[in-house]
């Protein structure tokens, strides 16, 4: 058998060098598209995170009354009001009590309230209801707001926005936004995802009698309907306002 020449040897070797030289611009390729790739991964994960945080910190440079939707466009009831029970009626701590209302806006409670400090709560870390009751009696707002609105992004950094209004150490800063889940009770009217309630003193601290839980359901949240609640129904008008 004839043995290969110098130039069959020379275009083997030539072959081969062409198809190394070859699969290394392909391995370049495949380098650049995966490096191209993880790119675009961690842009998308830094804008996930950023993109909320801008609009959060948009929201917060409103004015409440122009945070969310108009008061018109909020879907809001008309306003109720129910006899109000309750009054410096503590129970001991860790003492499940019954409210017939969803949510509560007076009614037995737990001996201390929640703190001043936090204004907004979520799931998983908001305080227990006979907690809140007790916030209701010192005068707070509480704005409570179902699953509806807690998992849509949207208009969560609107409650969130809202209750940011509420960060200063003033009395006239008595506003909490909580959420109101399934094991809480039942749900609010249909149609309607958020509400606001009120212990008033019925403008007679002094007469029990006259004292009144005050609610109002809306749709959407809205900063301009918190505004006039707040403005009609202040901590003043509430069976203990000095409290904190």
């Amino acid at each position: 058998m004839a043995k290969p020449s110098s130039r069959t040897k020379r275009d083997r070797r030539a072959i081969v060098e062409q198809m190394r030289r070859e699969q290394k611009q392909k391995e370049r390729r495949r380098t650049v598209i995966v490096i191209a790739i993880c790119v675009v991964i961690a842009v998308v994960i830094v804008g996930a995170a950023v993109v909320p945080l801008l609009r959060q910190n948009k929201l917060a440079k409103g004015p409440l009354g122009q945070l969310g939707v108009d008061a018109d466009a909020a879907g809001c009831r008309p306003v109720e009001k129910k006899s109000a029970t309750g009054n410096q009626e503590h129970r001991p701590v860790g003492t499940q009590i019954d409210y017939p209302y969803s949510p509560p806006a007076f009614g037995p409670h737990w001996p201390t309230p929640a703190p001043f400090d936090r204004k907004f709560y979520t799931a998983q870390d908001r305080p227990q209801l006979e907690y809140l009751v007790h916030n209701l009696e010192h005068g707070y707002t509480l704005l409570w707001y179902d699953s509806t609105i807690a998992d849509n992004k949207d208009r969560l950094a609107v409650v969130k926005a809202i209750a940011g209004k509420f960060e200063g150490r003033r009395l006239s800063d008595k506003f909490i936004a909580v959420p109101w889940t399934a094991k809480d009770g039942k749900p609010f009217p249909k149609g309607t995802h958020l509400a606001l309630t009120h212990w008033s003193a019925g403008g007679d601290p002094s007469d029990v009698s006259k004292q009144q839980g005050v609610w109002e359901y809306c749709a959407k949240p809205s900063g301009a309907v918190v505004q006039s609640f707040m403005s009609d129904y202040p901590y003043t008008d509430s069976p203990e306002p000095q409290g904190m």
